[in-house]
Parts: C-alpha cells; structure tokens; sequence
C-alpha cells in the first residue's frame, strides 16, 4: 500500500489515543468543571498522539492556534513518518455532560487521507440528517419531516410509532420536535454529544432510528468518517447562526442552500474512527477506576475493511504515570 494512505496498522496505535483523553478527563467526572477536565483530556490526548506513526495535520481541532494552545487546527500531530493524514480530534464530546456526570460523554478521533476532509471556513453549526444502512437510500433532509420518518419506518420494516428520533434538547428544536411527533414518532432528546446520539441512529440495535437537527459542524465531520465505516448516511446543510457568519460562508464560496453527503464530508473511502466511553452510554461504557488502574471500552472501525471493533482495555497506571494527567486525583 502506498505510504501516502492510512495503513491498518494505525487502529490500535488511535485507540490508545482515545483512551488516555477518556481517562484523563474521567477523573472530572461529576466535578462541574467542565473547562479543566476538557484540559486534561487535551493534554493526555496530546502526548498519545505524538506516539502515533503518521503525519498528521489537524484539521478538525480545539480551535485556532491563538485560543487553543493544544490540538489546535493547522497543528502537525504523529511521530513524522507514515501516512500523511487529516486528523479530526474532539478529546471530550460531551464537556458538560462529563462536569455533570451525565451519560453518553466520549473522547473522539478520526482519521483519513489527508486532504479529504470538508473544510467548513469557519461555519460552526450543521442542521442533519443520519440515519443507517437501512433507509440511507430513501432519505432527504430536503424532504418534510414526516415523509421521511415514513420511509425510514418502511425501510427499516416497523410502524411509525416505533421509531425514534433523536435531536438535541436546544429551543431551536421546539418546532421540529413538534414536525416528529405530529409524525407519531418518539423522540429522544440529548443534552449534548450528537456524535454518539449520530452513530447511535446508524447502528442496529440501539433504539434509535434517525438522528434529526442542528449541531456542530466539526462533530458533523467526524461522524462522516464514522459513516463511512457503518454504512448509512449523514446529510447536512450548513446553518450560519447570525448574518456576518452568512457572509463569510457565502464569501469562501459555500452554497447554503446545498446538501452535503457523507462523501462531502469525507472524500475517502479509507478512514477510521475511534472513541473511548468516558461516562457510561448507549454506545460505550465509561472509565471504571479501580486502585492503581483502569478499565476502558471503545469502539475502533475502519472503513476499507468495514470492520467494527469494541476494545476493553485494562491499565496499569504505574505504567501510565509519563501522562502526569491520567493520575490527577
């Protein structure tokens, strides 16, 4: 394989990226500060990722270089040799959810060719569409609300009534919840983490059946490369929040009014996705801590083989102790 491509050998050596955010951020579970224990995710993830044999460029990250000292977009991640790669970090998806210690928080990175990854210029927000392998062929997000809870209720071979959709607990939404249930649907609204509620709709067996609303345009990107390895579909359109935002996005040449698919989003077909639970969820378990380790459940996939992986990982921290961070008490 040529080296310009990610190789499969990088699986392993990602999730053990992810699982020194999770379980430096797990120790601020329940804490209700949300700004540290997303620090001490960064740090961990940080250090782990220069372990990693690639060239990286960090496309997806904690924002610009002068507000993100770390992880930052533009960033060089990886050890120098290897593949070169897009790279796309969230260290806590689910900031508040973790401050809280509500369900559902991951730590979150994908990788693909580098290049392929949609460049957003700067508009933050993305309404979509997912759903699974099912129904990602009759979907439109242009399409009523009800029009398309009926196809995926055909497709998937289950009344209306039995699916569910889930969206963000924003205000924005009151109107589409309001579209779902005169659909006769059931709703599943989250606080906060649309990549794990987005994956949840394209994967069987985890109730829900169509992830609906606006969210995170990086988040959006990142659950693309993880489309990629289910199967499904993401379909999105960008969402400027205010009118100088509208401008700038229509200034670098975006079309508002375009769908973008999940090949918009990732033009690759060979990318991976990994995430580590940081609390427990219907997509992962979070750190358990125990005297002197930790255990941690992910899920690694791949789209060029389509394989989906779940990872326990059992640590020793005595081994851990380079990542100052992953022992802060």
């Amino acid at each position: 394989m040529p080296t310009t491509t990610p190789d499969r050998n990088l699986a392993l050596e990602l999730v053990r990226v992810t699982e020194a955010a999770a379980m430096a951020g797990g120790r601020w579970v329940g804490r209700g500060d949300k700004n540290t224990a997303d620090g001490a995710a960064v740090e961990a993830m940080r250090a782990m990722i220069s372990t990693v044999q690639m060239r990286g460029v960090v496309v997806i990250g904690e924002g610009e270089k002068d507000d993100a000292p770390m992880l930052y977009n533009g960033e060089e991640v990886g050890n120098g040799e290897g593949p070169a790669c897009d790279v796309a970090v969230d260290p806590i998806d689910g900031t508040t959810l973790t401050a809280k210690g509500m369900t559902n928080a991951v730590s979150v990175l994908a990788v693909a060719d580098r290049g392929s990854m949609y460049d957003p210029s700067a508009v933050f927000y993305m309404d979509k569409l997912v759903a699974g392998p099912e129904a990602a062929d009759v979907v439109d997000i242009r399409l009523p609300v009800k029009e398309n809870i009926r196809r995926v209720a055909k497709a998937k071979g289950e009344e209306v009534e039995d699916v569910t959709v889930v969206m963000l607990d924003r205000p924005r939404h009151e109107q589409l919840a309001a579209e779902v249930r005169d659909a006769g649907a059931r709703i599943r609204f989250i606080s906060d983490g649309d990549v794990a509620g987005a994956i949840g709709a394209a994967r069987d067996g985890t109730g829900i059946d169509l992830l609906l609303g606006v969210g995170g345009t990086p988040e959006g990107i990142i659950t693309a490369c993880a489309i990629k390895c289910i199967g499904g579909v993401i379909q999105g359109k960008l969402w400027p929040t205010d009118d100088d935002e509208r401008q700038r996005a229509i200034d670098a040449g975006h079309d508002l009014d375009a769908v973008l698919t999940t090949d918009d989003l990732v033009r690759t077909d060979n990318c991976f996705f990994v995430a580590t639970g940081i609390t427990d969820g219907e997509l992962l378990r979070g750190v358990r801590y125990r005297s002197g380790g930790a255990t941690t459940h992910s899920l690694v996939m791949r789209s060029r083989s389509g394989t989906i992986r779940t990872v326990e990982g059992h640590h020793r921290l005595t081994k851990l102790e380079q990542y100052a961070s992953l022992s802060q008490g």
